[in-house]
Parts: structure tokens; C-alpha cells; sequence
């Protein structure tokens, strides 16, 4: 089992930048880590993960903006966002997968102002 907790969420304006992390309690490199949100009213969505063969995978609605990052030795996974827009506004979610093992922390808010 692993523990994950975000931080770095903020109120930014449009245009800026926020970097968020995740600390897991435990090594990471055995998982595929990572980042959702989830804006009011709407359903949780993936926005940046590791694939199994260690590549990136964003969506198409981040990709340019968003850059996803992962430090094994601090346990720890990064989502630097960049050019903001307050359509980004929602909760962040870091997620762990292993086999059929699904984990995630309690969120970060993130909100973008126009």
C-alpha cells in the first residue's frame, strides 16, 4: 500500500505557472504514477501519466502547457503547469497504480483567475 500527498495548489491568475507534487509514502518506481482532476460539476479526468514503458501520456487539452516528472529517489512526482487558463481550474489528484491496486491522496485545488 502507498500514501500520496499533493501540494502546491494555489490561486494563480491566468498565464502563470504553479508546480505540484506528490509524496508518496513509499518507493515509487514499481508504480504508474499519475495526475487528475476534477473541476465542479464535471467527472474526474486524466491529465498527465507515466505508461507502463515509462513514456507521457497528457491530455490533449495540457499537452504544451503541462509537464509531468517524476524524482524515484525523493518519491516523488511533479505536474509543472504553465500558461494557465481558468478552464484548469479544479481539484488535482495524484493516482498509483500497481497491477489492480488503485491509489489516491486527498487532492490539491488549483484555481486559475481570469
Amino acid at each position: 500500500q502507498v500514501q500520496l500527498v499533493e501540494s502546491g495548489g494555489a490561486l494563480v491568475q491566468a498565464g502563470g505557472s504553479l508546480r505540484l507534487s506528490c509524496a508518496a509514502s513509499r518507493s515509487i518506481s514499481i508504480y504508474r504514477m499519475g495526475w487528475y482532476r476534477q473541476a465542479p460539476g464535471k467527472q474526474r479526468e486524466l491529465v498527465a501519466t507515466f505508461t507502463s514503458g515509462g513514456s507521457t501520456n497528457y491530455a490533449d487539452s495540457v499537452k504544451g502547457r503541462f509537464t509531468i516528472s517524476r524524482d524515484n529517489a525523493k518519491n516523488t512526482v511533479y505536474l509543472q503547469m504553465n500558461s494557465l487558463k481558468p478552464e484548469d481550474t479544479a481539484v488535482y489528484y495524484c493516482n498509483a497504480v500497481l497491477f489492480a491496486s488503485d491509489y489516491w491522496g486527498q487532492g490539491t485545488q488549483v484555481t486559475v483567475s481570469s
